[in-house]
C-alpha cells in the first residue's frame, strides 16, 4: 500500500510542470506594434497572433500604438509597463532597445526588455519622386550642396534617420531640414512636404514605379530592386539594417518566452511568411534569444559608428 501511494506521488509531482507550463496562456494577449497599421511588422505580428490564438484557444490581438511623430518609444513604454506576465507582448524595432535606453525615457532606462526573438530585417529605402534632379546619392549629394533639400523619416532619434543624416555628413552635404512622420508614403512625397524619403518599400510600393530609389538601407540588394545600391556599398562605414522581433519585460518567465517563441517559429516557417518575403523584398527569419543578443551586440558597434559620423 505504501508503495502505491508513493508511487501515486511521484506521478502527480511529475505532472506539476506540465499543470504550471499549461497556465499560460489563459486569458487574452496583445501583441503591441508602436506603428500605424500595414507595414511588414505590422503584417507578421498579426499573423503570430492568428497563429497564437489558433494554438491556445485564446484571444490574441495586436494592438497598434504609433507615437505621433515620436517613433516607436511612447507604445514601447506601455509594454514596459504592463506586468512581465506575458499578455502584453512588445513587436518591436531595433530602437526600442538600441536606441529607447539613452534618450531619457524613464520607463525605459537600463533596457526592461529581453527578446524573444528576431524575425524581420527591413527594406528600408530613401525615395524621391520620379522627376527629381537627382537619380543616385552622389547625384543627391551634389544638388543638396548647392539646393535645399528636405529629408522626412520616422523620428530624430530613430536609427534609420540617423543613418540617413550620417550618409549626408559621409557624402559632405547636409539636408536643409527635417521632420518626423509617422507613416512615410506615396502620399507624402506627392504632397511635397518634403523631397525625400527615408522609409519601408512595403509603405510605398504602390507607386514605386513613380519614385526614384536612391539607395537601400540594407546589408544586401533588395531583390525586387536589384540596382539599388545598398548604403555599404556607397560607404562602407555605414553598412546598416534594421530588424523587428518580440519583446517582453526582462522579468517574463521563461516558460511564458518558450511559449511564445514556438508560435513565432511556425510562423516563420509557413509558406505565407515565404510567399511575404518574396513579394516585399524582407528578409524573413527566426534568431532565437541568444542569436537576437549576438545580433543585438553587433548592432550597438554600428550605431557607434552613425554616431561617431554624426560627431557625437
Amino acid at each position: 500500500m505504501k508503495t502505491l501511494l508513493k508511487s501515486s506521488a511521484v506521478a502527480m509531482l511529475a505532472v506539476v510542470p506540465a499543470i504550471v507550463q499549461a497556465d499560460y496562456p489563459e486569458k487574452p494577449v496583445e501583441f503591441v506594434v508602436p506603428w500605424p497599421p500595414g507595414d511588414l511588422e505590422d503584417i507578421m505580428t498579426r499573423m503570430i497572433a492568428d497563429k497564437f490564438q489558433e494554438t491556445y484557444s485564446v484571444p490574441a490581438a495586436v494592438v497598434n500604438k504609433p507615437g505621433g511623430g515620436g517613433g516607436p518609444f511612447p507604445g514601447a513604454v506601455e509594454v514596459a509597463m504592463a506586468p512581465a506576465d506575458g499578455y502584453t507582448v512588445g513587436s518591436f524595432v531595433i530602437d526600442v532597445p538600441m536606441v529607447g535606453p539613452y534618450i531619457g525615457i524613464p520607463p525605459l532606462e537600463g533596457n526592461p526588455f529581453e527578446p524573444v526573438g528576431i524575425f524581420l530585417t527591413y527594406p528600408f529605402v530613401l525615395a524621391a519622386k520620379g522627376d527629381a534632379p537627382y537619380k543616385t546619392m552622389e547625384e543627391l549629394a551634389a544638388f543638396a550642396r548647392e539646393n535645399p533639400v528636405t529629408l522626412g523619416h520616422f523620428g530624430d532619434v530613430t536609427s534609420p534617420a540617423r543613418h540617413t543624416l550620417a550618409m549626408a555628413k559621409a557624402l559632405d552635404f547636409s539636408f536643409a531640414s527635417d521632420a518626423a512622420f509617422d507613416a512615410l508614403d506615396c502620399n507624402t512625397l506627392a504632397s511635397g512636404d518634403v523631397d525625400v524619403i527615408n522609409t519601408t518599400l512595403q509603405l510605398i510600393r504602390p507607386c514605386l514605379d513613380d519614385l526614384t530609389i536612391l539607395m537601400a538601407d540594407t546589408n544586401n540588394r533588395i531583390p525586387v530592386l536589384p540596382d539599388v545600391p545598398t548604403a555599404g556599398e556607397i560607404v562602407p562605414e555605414l553598412d546598416f539594417s534594421t530588424w523587428n522581433g518580440l519583446f517582453v519585460h526582462e522579468d517574463t518567465p521563461q516558460d511564458v518566452r518558450d511559449a511564445i517563441a514556438a508560435v513565432a517559429r511556425d510562423v516563420i516557417a509557413s509558406d505565407a511568411a515565404k510567399t511575404l518575403s518574396e513579394e516585399t523584398g524582407a528578409e524573413i527569419y527566426w534568431l532565437d534569444a541568444a542569436q537576437s543578443e549576438e545580433q543585438m551586440s553587433k548592432d550597438a558597434d554600428t550605431l557607434q559608428r552613425i554616431g561617431a559620423f554624426l560627431g557625437e
